[in-house]
Parts: structure tokens; sequence; C-alpha cells
């Protein structure tokens, strides 16, 4: 099994134009993504909470949460980002993936378009 690293444009959501390029790691065991503290600072990102993960070994951190704008390839999407700490590993994460409108193939390790389904509403038959 082979590591995937995809190089992603980091962007201020309140300033698309504040943008940093950045070569991720695809964890697809990953909820969120995990950006360098100091990125996120150069860009403006600022962190509106924290939370508190628990590692492989049971411990557990706590990291601040902002929003960042992924951009990789033409696709865009807006999501929640972690300030990496040091020792911190760059991820990009399944909520970033699927606001990217992507997913990890994991037999080829390469991003494929998510398939978009969207339920109707029709109106029960009488």
């Amino acid at each position: 099994m082979g590591l995937t690293f995809i190089d992603v444009i980091i962007a201020n959501p309140g300033n698309p134009r504040k943008t940093r390029k950045l070569s991720l790691l695809v964890d697809s065991g990953a909820i969120y993504s995990v950006v360098p503290r100091h990125v996120l600072r150069q860009l403006g990102v600022k962190a509106h909470s924290s939370k508190t993960f628990t590692l492989a070994d049971g411990s557990e951190i706590n990291r601040k949460m902002g929003d960042a704008i992924f951009k990789l390839d033409g696709y865009q999407g807006a999501s929640p980002v972690i300030f990496g700490e040091k020792g911190d590993s760059a991820l990009l994460g399944t909520v970033s993936l699927e606001a990217l409108g992507l997913l990890l193939d994991p037999i080829r390790r390469e991003l494929r378009p998510l398939p978009m389904v969207l339920g109707s509403h029709k109106p029960p038959p009488i």
C-alpha cells in the first residue's frame, strides 16, 4: 500500500486571493484536514473553536479549528481545517475531499470525481 500526496491550494475564505500551495497526504481515514498553523496564520485564517482528538495510542490532544478553501485541478470547496502543530502530519481529510467533490480510489491511489447524487422531491402518488 502506498501513500498519496497531492498539491493543493489553500485559501482564506474571507480573502480568497490569499493562497498558499501545499503538498498534503491524502488520508481517507482522517475526517478533517490538517494544515500547519503557521500557514493558516500567514493566510489570515482565524480559529473559531478547538476540539479534542484521540491518537492511535489512546492519548488525547487539543487542536484549534478554523475554515479554509481548498482548490485542486479546477475543483474548489470550503472545509473545516485543523491548525497543525509541530509534529503533526499535513493531511487532506475526507470532509475536504467531499467538499472538493473528490474521492480517493483505494486501488489506484488517485483522486476521482465523487458521484453526485441528489434526491428529488416528488410528491407521493395518490
